[in-house]
C-alpha cells in the first residue's frame, strides 16, 4: 500500500498581484511575461512585465514559479466514495461493470500497437462536449454520500469543489507548461464550486488538423492496453476484440488540499488482480505509452516532461503504479517499465530546471483559493471564466446566461 504523505500547509498567501485589467463580460486579457536576460549577468533570466491594456482594477493569479516554492501543502489520503462506468454508447452506470485487470506482461513483450487501427477501432466524438454531466449524475446517484451531514434536509454538498481529474492535472502542470493554455469555466451553486473545462480555439484547431500518424499514436495508447488488461478478474488479455474508447470506468474520490475540500472523478485503466490486494483507489494501475529512450537527452526529456504529467495525473487520486510500455517508431512495445508514483520526485531529483512536486500542488490550491476569492455569486447561471496562456498570468472574466454555461437544468432542478 501506498502512503501519501500528509504535510503542513503554512502559508495561506495568495500569490495574488493587482493590475489593470477587463471589463465585466469581456474576455480576459493576458498580462505576458518576458523572458530577457538580466543586464548585470547575462547567465541569468529575469521576468519584466508587459504593459497592460487600461480598464477598472481587477486581481490576476501569477504563475511564476518561484512564488510556489514553500512547504508542500497538506494533501490528505484520497478515499473513493463511488465509480461509475460508461458503455460503449457512453451511457452511464453506477456501478464497476467497466472494470479490468491488470495481467503482468512480459519484460519485452514485442505488442503490435498497429493491430487493428483499420478495422476494430470506435472512436469517440471528441466534438461532443460532456462537460461535468457524468460526475453530476453520479451525485445525484448517491447524494447521501456527499451531502453535508449536519442537516439532512440540505441539498447542499459537503464539498468545496467539483471537477474531473484532468482539469486538476493541467493545474498542477501549468507552471511548467510552455505550449497549450486553458480555459476553465467555474460556476458557485449552493455554495460549491463546479470547475470545467472549456476548449480553447488553439486546442480545437490541432484537434481539427491533427495528422494521421497522430491519431494512429493515440491509438496505440488504448492497444497497449487491451493487451495487459481483462474483463474477468480470472480471465485474460484479448488484443483480437474492438478498441471502443467510449467505454470507461471511472472512480470518484474526495481528499483536501490544504483548505479545499475536493470531489473529482477519473477515469481508471485497471485494478490488480489480487483480491488481497489494497482496497481503491491504491489497487489501481495506471497505463501509459512512450517512445522509446535511447540517449541521455530522451532519458532527461522523459523526465523533465512526460513524467510530471504521469505524475500529476497518478498523485492526484492516489493510484500508486504506472505501468509504461515503451514502443518503437513502428508502434512495436519492445519493454515494459514500472514507475511507483511516490518515487518519481526522487527519480527526477538529478534533471536541471526539473519540475518540483511542491510547485505543483502549491499553485493548485493557491488557484483555488482565487477562485473562492473572485467567484463570490452563488447563481447556476453565472460563470467565472478562468484564462491562461503559457508565460501569463491567470485572468478571468464574468458571463450570465452565455454559452459557458454548463450545468445542465435536470441538475439543478434535482438539487433544488
Amino acid at each position: 500500500m501506498i502512503f501519501l504523505h500528509v504535510f503542513v500547509f503554512k502559508s495561506l498567501a495568495f500569490s495574488l498581484q493587482t493590475t489593470m485589467s477587463q471589463h465585466r463580460n469581456q474576455q480576459p486579457v493576458c498580462k505576458r511575461w518576458r523572458e530577457d536576460t538580466d543586464q548585470n549577468d547575462g547567465r541569468h533570466k529575469v521576468f519584466k512585465p508587459y504593459h497592460y491594456q487600461s480598464g477598472p482594477s481587477a486581481q490576476v493569479l501569477s504563475t511564476r514559479r518561484e512564488l510556489y516554492q514553500r512547504d508542500f501543502p497538506l494533501y490528505k489520503q484520497p478515499v473513493e466514495v463511488g465509480v461509475f462506468s460508461l458503455d460503449s454508447q457512453r451511457r452511464f452506470f453506477n456501478d464497476s461493470r467497466q472494470m479490468r485487470y491488470y495481467v503482468k506482461p512480459e519484460k519485452s513483450p514485442h505488442f503490435d500497437l498497429r493491430d487493428g487501427y483499420k478495422e476494430r477501432y470506435i472512436k469517440r466524438d471528441e466534438r461532443v462536449k460532456e462537460k461535468l454531466d457524468h460526475i453530476l449524475r453520479w451525485i445525484l446517484a448517491n447524494r447521501s454520500k456527499v451531502t453535508q451531514r449536519t442537516d439532512t434536509s440540505s441539498s447542499a454538498l459537503d464539498v468545496d469543489f467539483v471537477t474531473w481529474r484532468g482539469h486538476l492535472t493541467k493545474l498542477l502542470t501549468t507552471p511548467y507548461e510552455t505550449r497549450e493554455g486553458w480555459l476553465l469555466a467555474v460556476t458557485k451553486f449552493k455554495g460549491t464550486f463546479y470547475i470545467s473545462e472549456v476548449e480553447t480555439e488553439a486546442a480545437r484547431r490541432d484537434r481539427d488538423n491533427r495528422t494521421e500518424r497522430h491519431e494512429m499514436m493515440m491509438y496505440w495508447g488504448y492497444k497497449f492496453e487491451q493487451y495487459i488488461c481483462s474483463d474477468k478478474i480470472d480471465g485474460s488479455p484479448d488484443s483480437s476484440g474492438v478498441v471502443n474508447t467510449n467505454e470507461a470506468f471511472c472512480t470518484v474520490v474526495q481528499t483536501r488540499l490544504s483548505d479545499h475540500r475536493l470531489l473529482f472523478s477519473g477515469e481508471v485503466d485497471c485494478r490488480e488482480k489480487d483480491p488481497d490486494s489494497p482496497s481503491p483507489p491504491t489497487c489501481y494501475v495506471e497505463l501509459k505509452t512512450s517512445a522509446e529512450i535511447c540517449t541521455p537527452k530522451q532519458r532527461s526529456n522523459f523526465h523533465r516532461f512526460k513524467l510530471l504529467k504521469w505524475w500529476a495525473q497518478s498523485f492526484l487520486p492516489g493510484v500508486p503504479r504506472i505501468v509504461a510500455g515503451f514502443r518503437d517508431d513502428d508502434g512495436v512495445v519492445v519493454s515494459v517499465e514500472t514507475f511507483h508514483t511516490s518515487e518519481i520526485s526522487q527519480l527526477i531529483k538529478g534533471e536541471d530546471k526539473c519540475w518540483k512536486p511542491t510547485v505543483c500542488m502549491n499553485f493548485c490550491s493557491d488557484f483555488l483559493s482565487f477562485v473562492k476569492r473572485v467567484a463570490t455569486e452563488d447563481d447556476s447561471r453565472v460563470v467565472y471564466l478562468f484564462s491562461w496562456n503559457p508565460r501569463c498570468d491567470v485572468t478571468y472574466s464574468v458571463h450570465k446566461d452565455s454559452s459557458y454555461s454548463f450545468l445542465p437544468d435536470w441538475y439543478i432542478k434535482e438539487m433544488m
